[in-house]
C-alpha cells in the first residue's frame, strides 16, 4: 500500500470546490490513478486529523485539442483522477 502522500497528490481549489467546502463540508483532491476509496480516506484522515464519511472518486479524461503554434500539433491534457471527500460535521481542512 502506498504512502499517505503518494495517494493524495494535492488539493483542487477553484469557485466550485469553495463553495463545496463552504456549504457541504467536501474537499476535493487530485490523487493516485490506482487509488481506491479506502486508502484516499485512510490518507485523509492521517494526514489531515479529521473523520471522513464519505468518498466519491471521478476519472477524468484530458482533454484533445490542436495546436496554434505547431500546425496538425495535437496535444493532449493527462487523465486525472478526482476524490470528493466528505468529513464529519465540524472537522474542517485548512490549506496554507
Amino acid at each position: 500500500m502506498p504512502a499517505t502522500h503518494e495517494i493524495i497528490k494535492k488539493p483542487i481549489i477553484t469557485e466550485k470546490t469553495s463553495f463545496l467546502q463552504s456549504e457541504l463540508n467536501k474537499y476535493t483532491f487530485t490523487v493516485a490513478r490506482d487509488a481506491e476509496r479506502h486508502q484516499v480516506a485512510k490518507a485523509v484522515e492521517a494526514q489531515f486529523k479529521v473523520k471522513v464519511t464519505k468518498v466519491n472518486i471521478i476519472n477524468v479524461k484530458g482533454k484533445v485539442k490542436t495546436s496554434r503554434q505547431q500546425q496538425g500539433k495535437i496535444i493532449k491534457a493527462p487523465n486525472v483522477k478526482k476524490a470528493i471527500v466528505t468529513l464529519e460535521k465540524g472537522d474542517k481542512i485548512e490549506f496554507a
